[in-house]
């Protein structure tokens, strides 16, 4: 099952939850009617604009941090193609018998890294990849290295392509933790909690009406869980609706610039 179908099943168990709940908040209300025609609860003002409040503040904290995450992962997608790209220049330092080969492996590095994260929901692929990716990582070290060291080698080789190889690979290490960072679960379930809290409110402060207020209703349930389903979307720009592939189109033209 894929993350679009689970993120549209939460948002619709969370459309229909918040529905519930104001259908309940709307008959404690009419119960409380009943026990007291003088009105509903005074002085509630107060606890209702807390939890609102705090919804609010839940649902801007929560979706500025998952589009924040999404841009950061777009960025680094590039970041990586630029630090290939100048270890890929730097080649030229080394003696010529040496550039073919190291070439070659950067050809083969750039295939795999380009295609490393398109099929996340196949994690055994994607960990085969990255365990790829870890060998010509190594190749590519071990011969620059040997390359540096070798009499006829300049001094500035291993100053200027070393540094930039260990940008290369450590690129690699922070692109795989940007994909695992999300926000603690809790969050995702007081803002749930939070939701159907509010919802509630809704239905106990439309109670007076003499008919149910469906406007409000399915239109306050509506906006929560469309905000609630664009935040998990963007927590998982790999698996979603919303999706960041486009950004390894940079990968792909740097493999087409390496002739």
């Amino acid at each position: 099952m894929n993350l679009a179908l689970i993120a549209s099943l939460l948002g619709a168990c969370l459309f229909f939850g918040m529905l519930l709940f104001s259908e309940v908040g709307r008959r404690i209300g009419i119960a409380r009617l009943t026990r007291d025609p003088e009105g509903l609860a005074k002085g509630a003002g107060a606890a209702e604009a807390a939890v609102f409040g705090l919804l609010g503040l839940i649902i801007a904290f929560t979706f500025s941090g998952a589009a924040s995450r999404f841009e950061g992962r777009r960025h680094l997608i590039t970041a990586e193609a630029n630090a290939i790209g100048t270890a890929y220049l730097r080649i030229d330092l080394l003696p010529d018998d040496s550039q073919g080969e190291l070439r070659e492996l950067f050809r083969r590095y750039v295939n795999v890294r380009s295609v490393v994260y398109l099929d996340m929901k196949d994690q055994n692929a994607t960990k085969v990849k990255l365990s790829e990716a870890e060998v010509l990582q190594r190749d590519i070290w071990t011969k620059a290295l040997a390359a540096c060291r070798r009499q006829e080698a300049p001094a500035q080789a291993a100053m200027l392509l070393l540094p930039a190889l260990n940008e290369m690979i450590d690129i690699t290490t922070t692109r795989a933790i940007a994909t695992q960072n999300h926000p603690p679960l809790v969050v995702f379930l007081l803002l749930g909690a939070l939701s159907l809290v509010g919802a509630l409110l809704v239905g106990y402060d439309t109670s007076p009406n003499k008919d149910r207020s469906w406007l409000h209703m399915v239109v306050f349930a509506a906006i929560i869980s469309l905000a609630v389903f664009v935040i998990v979307d963007l927590e998982f720009p790999r698996l979603g609706l919303i999706r960041i592939d486009a950004a390894d189109q940079v990968l792909i033209e740097l493999r087409k610039s390496m002739h």
